[in-house]
C-alpha cells in the first residue's frame, strides 16, 4: 500500500498548497521558455521543495503539456510525468542526496554527466539535489563553473533546509542560482488538505482529530500526512482526538487546563501534585512546557480579542474562559518569566525541578491593577489635574505583597478650599509659615512643580528677593525649578505687596562640592513619575501606602 504521503503528492504547479508564489513563477517560465539554468530551494522539512522540483521536471519533459489549458503546466498522466512523479529510473531526470553524495568526487561525475545531451530532442536534463546544504566546499568548487556556464537545456536545482549553510561554505554559488524560499503551511491549509485526502478514501475523522493532527504537524504538509497515515493504521473506525493523542504521545488538555487554573487561583499546593501526573504518564516536561505557552500565548490572544488557531473547539472554550480571569498584562509577564529560564529549562540536568520552579512563579506572582480602577475604588475622581497624553501607557500598580486582597481604606475628604490671606510683607518668618500653602497652590497648578517644591525650603529673605533651597542634589529637580521659576515667582507674588524674584540655591550639604550627577536609571525614572503621580491625587498616597503598591509602568 502506497503511503498517503507518496499517493497523493501534487502532480501539477497548481496542486502545490501555500507556495503559490513559486508555482506562479516556475509554470510562467516553462511557458515562456525562460527556464534558468539553476534553482535554490529552500524552506522547511515537508512545505513542497522537492516536489516543486519534480513538477518543474515533469513539465519541462511532458508529452502533453498544456493540455489542461493552463499554459507551463504538465499532464501529470503520460509516460515521462507518471515516470519522474514515481521517482522511477529516468535517463533526463537524476535525484541526488547530498547527504551520502557530498565529496568532491560526487560532484565532478555530476559535472560529467550533465556535459551529455538529453535522452531525445527537445527534452532537458534536470539534475535535484536534495540536503544540498551538506555539500562540501569543494564539491561547491567543482559545480561553480557548470553553474556559470552550464549546457544547453540543463537544469539544476538545489534543495534544502538551512541555505545559510550555503551561503557561509560557498557564496560565489548564490549569485548563479535563482532562490525560492517556501513558506510553513498553516494549520488551516493543512486541515483543509488532510479533510481531502480522508473524503478520497472515504474515511471519517472528527475535527478535533484532524486539527491536533494539522498542529502536531508543525508547518509540513508532508509530515500532516504520515501522522494521518500512522493513525489510520492505529485502529479501526473513525478517527478520534483520543486515538491522535494516544498515537503521538500528546499531553492531555485537561492537564493545561489545571495549569491555568492554578496559576489563575494562585494554588501553589496543586503545582506538584500537577507535575507528578506528568512525570507519571511518562510525558516529555520539555513538550509541556512549550505547550505551556502556546497555551498562554492562546489565552493573550484571546484576552487582546483574537481568535487563536489551530486549538480544538472544547480547549477553545477554555481559553475563552480563563482569559477573563488573567489580564493580558498578566499573561505578558508570565510569558516573560517562561522566556527568560527558557535555556535554563533546556539544559537543566533536574527537568523535573526545573518545571515544578517555573509553575510556581507562576503561581506565585502578583497581579497588576491599573491606576485608575485603584483611585476609583478609593472613591477618588481620575483624571483630575494633568492628564496623560493620548498616547501615553496606562500606569500600573503591582500588589507588591501578591497575597489575599486587602480592604480599600476609605478615601480621605477632601479639605475646603482655603482663601489666601491678604499679601503682606516678604519677611522669613512669613514665608516659612506660608510655604506650605505656596506649595498647595503651586500643585493645583502643576502636579510636576508641587512635587518639585516638596524638596526645597526658605533659605532666606532680601528685599523682594526669596532664596529657596533644594534638600537634595538631583540635578533633575534643580533644572525642573529653574524652568518654572517664574511660575514660582506669581505663585509667591500672590502673598506679597511687589512683585518677588526666586534665587535657587544649592542643596544643603556644607562646603562639600557637589556630586557629578548620576547617570539616568530605570529605577530612578520610575521613582520620579511615582512622585509626580503621588502629587495628582491624595487618594494615591492612601493606597500605596495602605496596599504597599509598587509602580510598574
Amino acid at each position: 500500500m502506497i503511503a498517503l504521503a507518496r499517493k497523493y503528492r501534487p502532480k501539477r504547479f497548481a496542486d502545490l498548497i501555500v507556495q503559490t508564489h513559486v508555482a506562479a513563477a516556475l509554470r510562467g517560465a516553462v511557458a515562456a521558455g525562460r527556464v534558468a539554468h539553476g534553482y535554490l530551494f529552500a524552506g522547511p522539512r515537508g512545505v513542497g521543495k522537492t516536489t516543486a522540483a519534480r513538477v518543474l521536471a515533469m513539465a519541462l519533459n511532458c508529452e502533453r503539456r498544456d493540455a489542461s489549458g493552463v499554459a507551463g503546466e504538465p499532464c501529470g498522466a503520460c509516460d515521462s510525468c507518471t515516470r519522474i512523479w514515481t521517482g522511477a529510473a529516468n535517463l533526463d531526470v537524476v535525484e541526488l542526496d547530498a547527504a551520502s553524495n557530498r565529496g568532491v568526487d560526487d560532484a565532478r561525475d555530476l559535472r560529467e554527466r550533465a556535459m551529455y545531451a538529453a535522452s531525445a530532442e527537445g527534452r532537458h536534463k534536470v539534475y535535484i539535489v536534495d540536503e544540498a546544504h551538506m555539500l562540501t566546499r569543494e564539491a561547491w568548487n567543482a559545480l561553480l563553473k557548470i553553474l556559470e556556464e552550464p549546457p544547453s537545456r540543463v537544469v539544476f536545482v538545489f534543495a534544502t533546509t538551512e541555505p545559510q549553510k550555503i551561503a557561509q561554505s560557498a557564496a560565489p554559488i548564490l549569485s548563479r542560482l535563482q532562490r525560492f524560499d517556501f513558506r510553513r503551511i498553516g494549520p488551516h491549509a493543512i486541515t483543509a488538505r488532510l479533510k481531502q485526502v480522508l473524503a478520497a478514501e472515504g474515511l471519517t475523522a472528527a475535527d478535533d482529530a484532524v486539527q491536533l493532527i494539522a498542529q502536531s504537524a508543525d508547518g509540513g504538509m508532508r509530515d500532516g500526512l504520515s501522522i494521518l497515515d500512522q493513525v489510520l493504521s492505529f485502529g479501526e473506525g473513525p478517527v478520534t482526538a483520543q486515538r491522535v493523542r494516544e498515537v503521538l504521545g500528546l499531553i492531555p488538555e485537561e492537564m493545561y487546563g489545571e495549569l491555568l487554573r492554578l496559576v489563575a487561583e494562585r494554588d501553589t499546593k496543586a503545582v506538584f501534585p500537577l507535575v507528578a501526573r506528568l512525570v507519571d504518564a511518562g510525558a516529555d516536561l520539555g513538550e509541556f512546557v512549550a505547550g505551556a505557552g502556546e497555551t498562554l500565548r492562546a489565552v493573550l490572544l484571546a484576552g487582546l480579542g483574537g481568535e487563536p488557531e489551530g486549538l480544538t473547539e472544547g480547549f477553545q472554550g477554555l481559553v475563552r474562559q480563563y482569559a477573563s480571569r488573567l489580564p493580558p498584562p498578566d499573561v505578558v509577564r508570565l510569558l516573560a518569566v517562561l522566556s527568560e529560564l527558557e535555556t535554563q529549562l533546556r539544559t537543566s540536568g533536574n527537568a523535573r525541578l526545573a518545571v515544578e520552579l517555573l509553575l510556581l512563579r507562576w503561581a506565585m506572582m502578583g497581579r497588576t491593577v491599573e491606576l485608575e480602577a485603584v483611585i476609583r475604588a478609593l472613591g477618588g475622581e481620575p483624571g483630575k489635574g494633568e492628564r496623560p497624553g493620548k498616547g501615553d501607557a496606562p500606569a500600573v500598580l503591582r500588589d507588591a505583597a501578591a497575597g489575599s486582597p486587602v480592604p480599600l481604606p476609605p478615601s480621605p475628604a477632601v479639605p475646603p478650599a482655603v482663601h489666601p490671606p491678604e499679601k503682606g510683607p516678604l519677611t522669613l518668618d512669613r514665608l516659612r509659615a506660608l510655604w506650605p500653602r505656596v506649595i498647595d497652590d503651586a500643585r493645583a497648578k502643576s502636579p510636576m512643580l508641587g512635587a518639585l517644591l516638596q524638596a526645597t525650603e526658605i533659605a532666606g529673605v532680601e528685599g523682594n528677593t526669596l532664596a529657596i533651597r533644594l534638600l537634595d542634589t538631583n540635578p533633575v529637580h534643580v533644572e525642573g525649578i529653574e524652568r518654572q521659576r517664574d511660575a514660582l515667582a506669581l505663585l509667591v507674588g500672590r502673598y506679597a505687596a511687589d512683585p518677588v524674584r526666586i534665587k535657587l540655591e544649592g542643596a544643603a550639604r556644607g562646603d562639600r562640592p557637589a556630586p557629578r550627577p548620576s547617570r539616568m536609571t530605570e529605577e530612578g525614572v520610575r521613582a520620579d513619575r511615582l512622585t509626580a503621580l503621588r502629587a495628582k491625587d491624595p487618594s494615591l498616597n492612601t493606597a500605596i501606602d495602605a496596599l504597599d503598591l509598587e509602580l510598574l509602568e
